[in-house]
């Protein structure tokens, strides 16, 4: 399949039925921690990941390999930071937003803190999810140090590339090389789940329900 495909594939299926086609497929969690929140709005965020790596650092620097990556990914990229799960700083603002809109990227998902909110959702709508919300700057605390190198980010390993699907649900990723066979299970799910959730409502008794597809 291609990239397109499966974005569009994506898209159009319920977060929770991707996590659990990753655990089937892939034999292990593809979700992140639960602190990891939409900070924006509810806007749904599927595309590749792009990825940053900061470390602490009492040096005066710009997050400059983020500020790169925004400049360089193709539009519909997911900006993947991860900063070993700092809470008190903000590694994504209102600036950072401007660039991200601009090139039309898909969303930012943050292991740290996202500020600037009242102007990213007055001025761009664009989706954020994060660990926490901080006023606080990386400047003098945090710097990138690398880009588009594999990162873990919310507990989960991600790999420039991967897909990235993230809503009020929570966040998963999707391993590139078993992307097609996740959706297509993905897919399947939600297909069985409609047809439980109809039979439940028909017959008025979630047992039946649960007995006729085992799954709950």
């Amino acid at each position: 399949m291609t990239l397109e495909q499966l974005i569009d594939g994506f898209a159009a299926v319920a977060t929770a039925s991707v996590a659990d086609a990753v655990d089937k497929v892939c034999g292990r969690r593809g979700y992140m921690e639960h602190a990891l929140k939409p900070r924006i709005n509810d806007r749904r965020i599927v595309g590749p990941a792009v990825t940053v790596l900061e470390a602490p650092t009492d040096e005066t620097l710009p997050p400059q390999h983020a500020l790169d990556l925004i400049d360089e990914a193709a539009p519909g990229s997911v900006v993947v930071i991860a900063i070993g799960g700092e809470a008190d700083v903000a590694v994504w603002g209102g600036l950072m937003t401007a660039g991200a809109f601009a090139r039309r990227l898909a969303g930012a998902v943050l292991d740290g803190g996202v500020r600037d909110i009242a102007e990213i959702r007055r001025d761009y709508d664009f989706p954020v999810i994060a660990r926490s919300v901080s006023p606080g700057t990386t400047v003098g605390r945090h710097k990138t140090v690398a880009s588009n190198v594999p990162v873990v980010c919310g507990g989960i390993e991600v790999h420039p590339g991967d897909i990235v699907v993230g809503d009020i649900d929570g966040v998963v990723v999707v391993p590139r090389a078993q992307a097609a066979e996740v959706l297509a299970m993905a897919r399947d799910i939600d297909r069985r789940e409609l047809e439980q959730a109809r039979l439940i409502v028909e017959a008025k008794s979630l047992r039946q329900g649960l007995a006729r597809y085992g799954r709950i």
